[in-house]
């Protein structure tokens, strides 16, 4: 379960981690001067005192790197976890792909339900709109996104650098691809805020997928750091 596809074209990579539960366990114990080499029943009532206490010291020496590749609208909301990592996750790391330097593949997002406006302000999207309503939309969608992409082709083979060629992509829709690194504990704080069902819908299926991951190599950590999931 190295990768897992997600929402049209993208998808959620485990490119590394470093650390186990045992980690976790082991970083608490050093103040005792103790350390074990596997997981018992006591270790388990640590792990979950820990993460009920919220002393996140011992999650943050473990870590995960992914490679993520989603729509730009996606991507920005991410985003805030590095901005706001000064507090939860100073070691928080983000290296994005650029097109000022590359000229790869061109792919968009197309909704598969297109939702209407909550009632609710502070959620982010309603119910689906009708069949008729969402085949005009998507059409449209895809013109646009056809019509952009050959502007953006015409304008570099017109000898326009790329960085400047770029501008004729529509960015919400368009995927992009990053590394993006975190401590078990940055890891928790993002699935704790992201799956929740006031989330926007596109990003709770990328958090669903790094939930996997995580319960992947972290099965104790996740399950007592994590309140949301599957």
């Amino acid at each position: 379960m190295n990768k897992i596809d997600v929402l049209y074209k993208g998808y959620v990579r485990l490119v590394d981690h470093m650390g186990s539960d045992l980690s976790v366990v082991n970083s608490a114990r050093v103040s005792y001067n103790r350390e074990v080499s596997e997981i018992t029943a006591r270790d388990e009532k640590l792990i979950d005192f820990l993460a009920r206490e919220d002393h996140t010291s011992p999650f943050r020496h473990a870590y995960m790197q992914f490679e993520v590749y989603a729509p730009l609208m996606v991507a920005r909301q991410w985003w805030k976890y590095i901005i706001g990592s000064a507090h939860q996750d100073p070691m928080c790391a983000w290296n994005e792909s650029s097109r000022r330097y590359i000229t790869e593949k061109v792919e968009f997002y197309v909704p598969d339900v297109w939702r209407s406006t909550p009632e609710n302000s502070k959620q982010g999207s309603g119910a689906p709109v009708d069949k008729d309503t969402a085949g005009h939309f998507t059409s449209e969608l895809l013109r646009t996104y056809d019509k952009c992409e050959s502007l953006y082709e015409m304008a570099m083979e017109a000898g326009i650098c790329a960085e400047q060629a770029r501008l004729f992509l529509p960015a919400y829709g368009m995927y992009v691809r990053w590394y993006w690194s975190a401590s078990l504990y940055g890891v928790a704080h993002f699935l704790n805020q992201r799956l929740e069902q006031d989330a926007q819908k596109e990003i709770q299926d990328f958090a669903q997928a790094v939930h996997q991951h995580a319960l992947q190599k972290f099965p104790l950590s996740i399950e007592k750091l994590v309140k949301g999931g599957e």
